[in-house]
């Protein structure tokens, strides 16, 4: 059930009218059950995998704190006969229990994510390392993955992660909790929720307020602005690009760059906005996903406003612990030791924010693309660390950062590094995607933005048009966001005024939407990863 199928608008519609309705003590129980519809009509198989993950995560929660309360029990109880030596031997073993209880949810709710979607990766990669000795070779095993399965497992992993270091309490109630696993519209493509943040709002009751229903439904049919007007028409383009790049190097490959770079936007951000817009018309605040990552002045700040809570995520759950392990602080010694202070302290965290990337270009997919993509980022943010101190001198001798024509030259250039970096989501090999990069640098086949063979592409003189109006749209509303809420700014206008910007969006999208068979838009990008 695609968000821009007629099935998802007749099922969501449905289901805002029950809620409502409803008593408010059965509405999170509503949407537990329109949660585990809409997984099921992806698919029935769907749901053990996500019921595992669930019951392996919260089984684990709950002993971790049942071991907490007796602990605390036990040293207040014994308080005056426990000496203070017996107390901390006592805390550091209870304390190595729940640390063998949060690795024995940790590692098979992780697992079953490996399994699924890394499995042949690693089959494919055995064999040809041992295609070079003449050794055997694996067979490729046929596993299904299931629909958001790197977006709930990471919900799953930080809520257990956050249980275990006493950051939230453990839900005791394991069907609110399931809850908080499977809420439908972060299935797909997240935000990756904690439970501290979205459980007050998901399982509280919620009275009708129009105002709220009327600004989720209007963000909604932004998203689908955003995606089928003008995500699913370019997409067209650059399927004909990625699916044949012998045919299509040079101008076409920076044609490609550009073109997915505003396809991925369009459609993230699109789907993001629906899944928030869906929640906010069901009462439920979700953390915001994007702020204008592409009016970045550099990379730095882009990874702080594209997929923010992706990038938190890795922070909170995978850096903090990897730069405070034992092995890392080992290093962070003899570095010391051998090379001096400075080395001592930028080594151990390059180190940690190496394997952070190569986690986030893995979760990406399970491609050699990926990691490569991972390693850029982190090679041009650990050489921009290194060089900020030259900027920075550089900046306060001649103060170009403060000028208009310099930060558009920054964004621009953000902006075009960014382009390069996506085109390593568009093919299935390094070589490939490198080629279609250098390609770019003795292009001598320009006279393709000119001549008309871009409409060979798929796309005829209207549909151009109504991208660039679609991408004229989408800059303008960026813009206008810069001081504040454009939906707010829409309420306060006249109400004719409202209904009409309502009416225009919705006959934009009816009109000019993408639709494919059965008159459903095509799946979001960011579901494969």
């Amino acid at each position: 059930m695609f968000f821009t199928s007629y099935e998802f608008i007749g099922f969501f519609f449905l289901l805002l009218l029950l809620y409502y309705l409803a008593p408010k003590k059965l509405q999170w129980i509503i949407l537990l059950i329109a949660s585990g519809l809409f997984y099921y009509a992806a698919s029935p198989v769907y749901l053990f995998y996500i019921a595992a993950t669930t019951l392996l995560s919260y089984g684990a929660a709950r002993v971790i704190e049942a071991n907490l309360r007796r602990q605390k029990a036990y040293l207040k109880e014994n308080k005056e006969i426990l000496e203070k030596e017996q107390k901390k031997a006592y805390k550091n073993a209870q304390g190595r229990i729940r640390k063998r209880w949060f690795l024995l949810g940790l590692i098979p709710v992780l697992g079953i994510l490996i399994v699924t979607k890394y499995t042949n990766f690693f089959i494919a990669n055995f064999n040809q390392v041992s295609s070079g000795f003449g050794g055997w070779k694996l067979s490729f095993v046929t596993l299904i993955v299931p629909m958001g399965i790197s977006f709930y497992t990471f919900q799953a992993v930080g809520y257990l992660a956050d249980v275990y270091r006493e950051t939230i309490p453990a839900e005791k109630n394991f069907l609110r909790y399931a809850l908080f696993i499977s809420f439908f519209p972060q299935l797909i493509q997240g935000p990756i929720s904690r439970y501290g943040d979205l459980a007050p709002s998901l399982l509280g009751e919620h009275v009708f307020e129009w105002g709220k229903v009327r600004n989720g439904l209007f963000r909604m049919l932004w998203g689908f602005f955003k995606k089928m007007v003008v995500a699913d028409r370019i997409l067209v383009a650059v399927s004909t690009m990625i699916k044949a790049p012998e045919s299509y190097r040079g101008a076409y490959a920076a044609v490609a760059m550009l073109f997915y770079t505003i396809d991925l936007y369009a459609d993230f951000t699109g789907g993001i906005d629906i899944t928030i817009g869906a929640a906010q018309a069901l009462g439920i605040d979700m953390k915001e996903n994007f702020v204008r990552p592409y009016f970045s002045f550099s990379l730095k700040e882009y990874w702080r406003r594209w997929h923010i809570t992706m990038c938190t995520w890795f922070k909170d759950y995978v850096f903090y612990p990897v730069s405070t392990s034992g092995p890392i602080m080992r290093i962070a010694k003899i570095t010391r030791k051998h090379l001096g202070e400075k080395a001592g302290k930028r080594i151990p965290v390059y180190l940690s924010t190496l394997i952070v990337w190569l986690a986030t270009g893995i979760w990406h997919g399970a491609s050699w693309n990926f990691v490569v993509w991972g390693l850029l980022n982190w090679g041009i943010l650990m050489i921009s660390e290194e060089l900020d101190p030259l900027y920075t001198k550089f900046h306060a001798r001649f103060g170009l950062d403060k000028t208009k024509g310099y930060r558009l030259f920054m964004i621009i250039r953000t902006f075009v590094l960014i382009c390069v970096l996506n085109l390593f989501d568009c093919f299935t090999d390094v070589s490939t995607t490198v080629g279609m990069i250098l390609s770019v640098f003795g292009a001598h086949n320009w006279e393709i933005v000119t001549d008309g063979s871009l409409l060979a592409l798929g796309l005829g003189y209207v549909d151009y048009i109504l991208l660039g109006i679609g991408i004229l749209i989408m800059l303008s509303v960026s813009l206008v966001q810069c001081k504040g809420p454009v939906r707010e700014r829409i309420a306060r206008l006249p109400y004719a005024i409202q209904v009409t910007i309502w009416f225009g969006l919705f006959l934009a999208v009816l009109l000019f939407g993408r639709y494919g068979i059965g008159y459903d838009s095509s799946q979001f990008i960011y579901n494969q990863f």
